[in-house]
């Protein structure tokens, strides 16, 4: 851990003359600035934490910042009112995202997580390293969101709600110190190949021993600070590992730097031997800048889930009860309130459309750039934009409990999943430390026997050329990118590992209502009278049912409602136009009203049942009228996407719960050859463990209630954005868009993902391969190794960035490619 001895046991800032702070710590005496710092360690220290500074590789910031006098107004996060923008409540528990502040290195988040686990009345508690960011979830009962803070101030942290601007800032703050600490190494290595440059020249030309000995000493004064601050996180960083027995990358990389730093200043004071003070000045200043460019790509990378955060309103206008308007924070609106949207603005909160029309924008969401229409009482979301005409929207949820929020939610944890690839690679990285120290020791003993003036600088240059990073960067580097391409697209990979599983796909199983069709009826063919359609349409006016709005929907001008208008339930509806009595309905009932249909008429009526539609009837006193074909409008994307995926090799199946004729006519029309019709959702699970016991991968594709169970017991799921909870919740991919022929572009960018780690892999393992012996050969010299070994960890980075921008182009031509011959 960092030292104490020289300044406060806690913060590592000076200590007062005269000590008079001085405490007890895990039984031991210890030295601190403020009474900060001594109550923070003192409750580090009866938690139970006090590992905290055996592991951790930095000091934290001032406890003044984060010490429970901060969190005096903490109380005010209890209100419910403030909770609605940022704490998720299911009835059971309640979570919440929280910014944490001064974390400085792993055990720091080490620290938090057992602080938060340890604490009872919190259920559960992960914080991210990469984002700072903690998911709470706690009971209320017990506990709260007050005293969680408390908590956490308690061990010298600050926690806040998730907020991107502060998070930003905090992000700013990295950034800004290691930017320092890039400049320190580089004004270094800059000068000290200058001098290098003096020294070296005394090979061939005569110089003064004493300007040598100058030199040499200027060299030593000005590597100090690169080696006391710019390299201070890999000395730091290899103690904590070591302490903990843990194999990183801190480990050679701090060994290396300590024994030229050692090797060098020893030259210096006695000398005799050479110095290599510019090669640890520029081995600093390429790792440093390796590590800046790579945080930079992360955050590239990630930019995906900021984007989303920012896109919902901080404010809001509300519509008041004497009909004005007032702007108030989105987390003060309730369930009920309205808010008014004018045209160019984003919709604050997921509501219904009480008045008005426009078109709203849902690319944010779904990708799609085209904007889709919205009246009274259809559904909006939070982030999209308003269009061209002003809306007045009822509030149905805000803050946590929105449509945006769990899309968030499942995003981050699906970049924060580790697939069985990735396992690998990281108990690979950590033998990998183990073994280069082996090597480098039985190198040196052979090099000391063969050549003893060569071996330490060969031991020195084998310590800095190998690099375990990049096997631990080819697979969280590769899934970031990744998954945040497929949300561009509006995909939403809810569990990132399944990434790794479209790989090995054999079979793919729709859904038909809803997944291959739109969910919605239309009128699919008629025949009849002529103005029969407008006269159906004039009856079913007052009608609430999916038949009735196709076919009002179908007419053209439907003209004035029916009167006397009867309703029969599950039937049909009778009314009265132009003084005679009409009766649409299904087909049999409108039969039993007006006698059997004419033969035309009952032929066509045979042939559109046949088709699996749903027939509807038209007759009047008079006799009858027409009968009319309702159908599931089919997605029109549904057969080129069948060949698409029919294309890369898997088998294509539906299994429904409609009747046989119904299945059968849409999988003609969707190219598909395999149909399992009339299934209950026990049947369709059954279904696809009987596939998976003949060794097929299967992925589904559904979005409705009965799918959940099918969808959790596939090997890949995907679930239509437009459907129920249950669904969505069960899936490992959720297609905002809705559209299918995204499921092409999906399986592409897994698959691209898959290889890019396999590559990345592949390029670290063969970097080493390479220079390993190379170095235990004496062929690569520290220089040499200080500019190859940052540069392989930038190869992988930059391997992975290739997946940015991933060929639409390539996955809409494989979805327009012509369909194969069919197979079951």
């Amino acid at each position: 851990m960092p030292s104490s001895a020289a300044g406060c046991f806690h913060c590592g800032l000076p200590v007062p003359g005269g000590d008079p702070w001085r405490g007890t710590v895990a039984g031991e005496e210890a030295s601190f600035c403020c009474a900060g710092c001594r109550a923070v360690a003192e409750a580090i220290d009866r938690a139970g934490l006090v590992d905290y500074y055996q592991q951790r590789t930095a000091f934290p910031e001032r406890p003044e910042e984060a010490v429970p006098a901060e969190l005096g107004g903490a109380e005010l996060l209890d209100r419910e009112e403030v909770q609605r923008s940022f704490v998720r409540d299911d009835g059971a528990a309640r979570e919440a995202s929280l910014i944490l502040e001064g974390i400085t290195c792993a055990a720091c988040i080490w620290l938090n997580e057992r602080q938060l686990q340890q604490t009872p009345g919190i259920l559960d508690a992960q914080v991210n390293y990469t984002t700072h960011r903690a998911r709470v979830r706690w009971d209320p009962e017990r506990i709260t969101l007050s005293q969680i803070l408390q908590r956490i101030g308690a061990i010298g942290y600050t926690a806040h709600p998730y907020d991107p601007e502060r998070q930003e800032a905090a992000i700013a703050r990295e950034r800004r110190d290691l930017l320092k600490r890039i400049g320190v190494a580089a004004m270094g290595a800059v000068q000290l190949m200058m001098i290098a440059v003096g020294i070296y020249a005394a090979d061939f030309y005569p110089i003064d021993e004493r300007f040598l000995e100058f030199f040499r000493w200027i060299s030593f004064a000005l590597a100090v600070p690169v080696v006391a601050y710019s390299a201070r996180p890999f000395f730091t960083g290899a103690w904590s590992s070591l302490r903990r027995g843990q194999g990183s990358m801190d480990i050679p990389v701090a060994l290396a730097l300590g024994l030229t730093f050692a090797a060098s200043s020893w030259a210096t004071v006695s000398g005799r031997g050479d110095v290599y003070f510019e090669t640890m000045a520029m081995f600093v200043l390429f790792l440093l800048t390796s590590r800046y460019l790579e945080m930079n790509a992360r955050k590239r990378a990630a930019e995906a889930n900021e984007e989303l955060s920012k896109l919902v309103p901080n404010m809001a206008r509300r519509l008041e009860a004497d009909g004005g308007t007032a702007w108030v924070p989105v987390g003060d609106l309730q369930s009920g309130d309205r808010v008014r949207v004018v045209p160019g603005e984003t919709i604050p909160v997921d509501g219904t459309v009480a008045e008005g029309h426009s078109d709203v924008n849902e690319s944010a969401l779904t990708g799609e750039q085209t904007p889709v229409h919205r009246g009274p009482g259809e559904t909006v979301l939070g982030g999209t934009t308003n269009g061209e005409g002003p809306l007045t929207i009822q509030v149905e949820r805000v803050g946590e409990e929105t449509f945006m929020s769990g899309v968030l939610r499942l995003l981050e944890d699906a970049q924060a999943a580790r697939p069985r690839i990735a396992r690998q690679a990281e108990r690979a990285s950590r033998w990998f430390v183990w073994a280069l120290l082996a090597t480098a020791t039985v190198v040196g003993a052979a090099w000391w026997v063969y050549d003893p003036e060569r071996a330490f600088w060969i031991v020195v240059a084998l310590l800095i050329v190998t690099c375990p990073c990049a096997l631990a960067l080819a697979t969280p580097t590769a899934l970031v990118v990744a998954t945040g391409e497929l949300a561009k697209r509006g995909v939403l990979a809810a569990r990132g590992e399944a990434l790794e599983t479209l790989s090995e796909v054999t079979r793919v199983v729709f859904d038909k209502t809803g997944t291959l069709t739109r969910g919605r009826l239309r009128l699919s063919a008629w025949k009849g009278h002529p103005g029969a359609l407008k006269r159906a349409a004039a009856l079913e006016q007052a009608s609430e049912h999916p038949v009735a709005a196709a076919l009002v929907g179908a007419a053209d001008d439907p003209g004035e409602p029916g009167e006397r208008l009867e309703n029969f339930p599950g039937r049909g509806v009778s009314g009265h136009l132009e003084g005679r009595r009409y009766w649409v309905g299904a087909y049999g009932w409108v039969a039993e009203q007006a006698g059997a249909a004419p033969e035309v008429l009952a032929a066509e009526a045979t042939r559109m049942d046949g088709r699996g539609e749903t027939v509807v009837g038209l007759a009047s006193e008079t006799g009858w009228e027409a009968v009319f074909g309702i159908a599931d409008e089919p997605r029109p994307e549904a057969r080129a996407t069948v060949a698409a995926l029919r294309e890369r090799g898997w088998a294509v199946s539906m299994v429904t719960g409609d009747s046989e004729a119904a299945a059968g006519s849409l999988a003609r029309q969707a190219g598909i050859g395999e149909v399992h019709a009339r299934q209950r959702p026990e049947d369709k699970l059954d279904l696809v463990r009987a596939w998976q016991r003949q060794g097929e991968v299967v992925a589904v594709v559904g979005d409705g209630l009965n799918d959940g169970p099918v969808l959790a017991g596939a090997d890949v799921s995907f679930a239509m954005g437009a459907g129920v909870q249950a669904a969505r919740a069960s899936a490992d991919f959720i297609l905002l868009s809705n559209r299918l022929e995204r499921l092409p572009e999906v399986a592409h960018i897994g698959e691209a993902a898959l290889r890019n780690i396999r590559q990345n892999l592949k390029l670290s393992f063969g970097y080493n391969a390479l220079v390993v012996p190379l170095a235990a050969l004496g062929w690569v010299a520290p220089w040499m190794a200080a500019i190859l070994m940052p540069a392989s960890s930038l190869m992988v980075v930059g391997n992975a960035l290739r997946l940015r921008g991933l060929g639409r182009q390539r996955a809409r031509a494989a979805a327009r490619a012509p369909a194969p011959v069919p197979h079951a």
